[in-house]
């Protein structure tokens, strides 16, 4: 007969045989746990993304609206410069024009006294034609109301056939170009004669009266001529009685 050893039993016997495990168990219980731990970090990730995306949309927003605004001031200085270009540009056309003034009025002297003839007419008319596609444009004609903002009063009149303070002779005409006045009209003015109106409104309508005071009967032009049974009774009774 053999000897047992003693703890033979104990040291071969399964663990944990009483629980009922088994290996399969374990494995899964270490899978969930390993889940549970890489689902933490990949949460606090999607949070990050989503604070850096909405950082990168507010720099985009501040971004656009700087641009635009850059836009906007781009668009105005290229206004104020061709504002600024077109205002030089005319500055400079009426100084050329304003030089030339002289010049126009010989030619328009010649021209009053006959003497723009020949080759000398040609070349004032092609200088009047540059002038006015320039813009020059002239101005002043007689019996025009006088207006102190574009004419000049160099002589002053009364007349009768007057109502207004009027334009009666052009002595140099008025050049203007745009809405800029170059020279105003160098004219000479008449008003109407004082008083002519106050003696017409002053002057007493007829009174319709006969020459002794009393009313008589109105003739044909209006005239008030006496009656004639009146005057046939003062013949009457102005005579001296016959003895």
């Amino acid at each position: 007969m053999t000897e047992e050893t003693p703890g033979f039993d104990e040291q071969h016997e399964p663990a944990d045989v009483s629980s009922g495990a088994t290996p399969d168990d374990a494995e899964s219980k270490a899978a969930e746990s390993s889940k549970e731990g890489a689902a933490a970090p990949a949460g606090d990730e999607t949070a990050g993304l989503r604070a850096q995306l909405d950082q990168v949309r507010s720099a985009l927003g501040e971004r656009t609206g700087d641009l635009q605004r850059l836009q906007a001031e781009f668009q105005n200085y290229r206004r104020r410069v061709e504002r600024d270009r077109i205002a030089v540009k005319e500055i400079a056309v009426a100084n050329l024009l304003t030089e030339l003034l002289p010049v126009l009025d010989d030619i328009g002297r010649a021209r009053e006294h006959g003497e723009l003839v020949g080759g000398f007419k040609s070349v004032a008319e092609s200088l009047e034609t540059v002038a006015a596609k320039m813009g020059l444009q002239q101005f002043g004609k007689e019996g025009e109301p006088f207006d102190p903002t574009v004419h000049e009063a160099l002589m002053h009149s009364y007349a009768p056939d007057v109502t207004e303070t009027t334009c009666v002779a052009i002595l140099q005409p008025g050049y203007r170009f745009g809405e800029r006045t170059i020279r105003p009209a160098r004219v000479a003015v008449a008003e109407p004669q004082p008083g002519a109106q106050t003696v017409k409104q002053d002057k007493p309508a007829k009174s319709g009266k006969n020459e002794a005071g009393e009313p008589g009967e109105p003739s044909a032009d209006g005239s008030a001529e006496p009656s004639e049974g009146r005057s046939a009774d003062s013949r009457d009774s102005g005579g001296p009685d016959e003895g």
